[in-house]
């Protein structure tokens, strides 16, 4: 897996052919970065791959001691599924999403 830090983004190649990305916004100056877009190439998917670009932009985000709002459908999913990851969320994001399980569970 490479970083690429000046288009933001963790990505996978084979044989020099993308196979898999997660990009990133930084949002102003602030220690906050949106994910934006998790990709895995069709014929490389259900491998895990998506789950380990995650994991290192989890990683990154907690060595720059950096907070995550997922915008990504997958990002979100993951971030609702597992609350062992939820460390690195935005508060605000964070405090949404579990005002939103406590609403889904009383009804």
């Amino acid at each position: 897996m490479e970083f690429d830090s000046k288009n933001h983004r963790f990505y996978i190649e084979d044989n020099s052919e993308l196979i898999g990305e997660i990009k990133f916004t930084p949002i102003n100056d602030s220690k906050i970065i949106s994910i934006d877009h998790t990709f895995v190439k069709e014929t490389h998917r259900n491998q895990g791959l998506a789950r380990i670009m995650l994991n290192q932009m989890i990683k990154y985000a907690t060595d720059n001691d950096l907070k995550i709002i997922p915008i990504c459908p997958y990002a979100k999913s993951q971030f609702a599924k597992d609350t062992s990851i939820r460390g690195v969320l935005d508060t605000n994001y964070l405090n949404n999403l579990i005002s939103k399980e406590n609403d889904n569970g009383s009804k």
